[in-house]
């Protein structure tokens, strides 16, 4: 299993950006795909992006395609989420997870992610 610890969120007004950094120690993290998700008060946790071990291939939920971007720095340690044009709905806890394996699972299948960070809070206020 790999540890990640999130940073980067906050508060930010309508339409402003945020970067999360997801930051990862362990063995061999290229090896593992890593995702973001989020869990808003009251809602159930939903995948927002993830990229596989090498950083190559990206997906993104519907809701945020084109807003988001993910990144994997090469020597995969770090994720980024680059999160522009915010809106209040983005309001939420965002966790990186650690999947079993180096391609993300379909449709985000939270259960095929061991490894969890502590999250970190974005509010999208004005």
């Amino acid at each position: 299993q790999l540890q990640l610890v999130e940073s980067g969120g906050g508060l930010v007004q309508p339409g402003g950006s945020l970067r999360l950094s997801c930051t990862i120690s362990g063995d061999n993290p290229d090896l593992h795909a890593i995702g973001w998700f989020r869990q808003a008060p009251g809602k159930e946790r939903e995948g927002v992006s993830c990229t596989s071990g090498t950083g190559s291939w990206k997906k993104y939920a519907d809701s945020v395609q084109g807003r988001f971007t993910i990144s994997r720095a090469p020597a995969g340690t770090t994720v980024y989420l680059q999160m522009n044009s915010l809106k209040s709905e983005d309001t939420a806890i965002y966790y990186c997870a650690g999947a079993v394996h180096a391609m993300c699972p379909v449709n985000f299948q939270s259960a095929l992610f061991n490894s969890w960070g502590q999250g970190t809070q974005v509010t999208v206020s004005a």
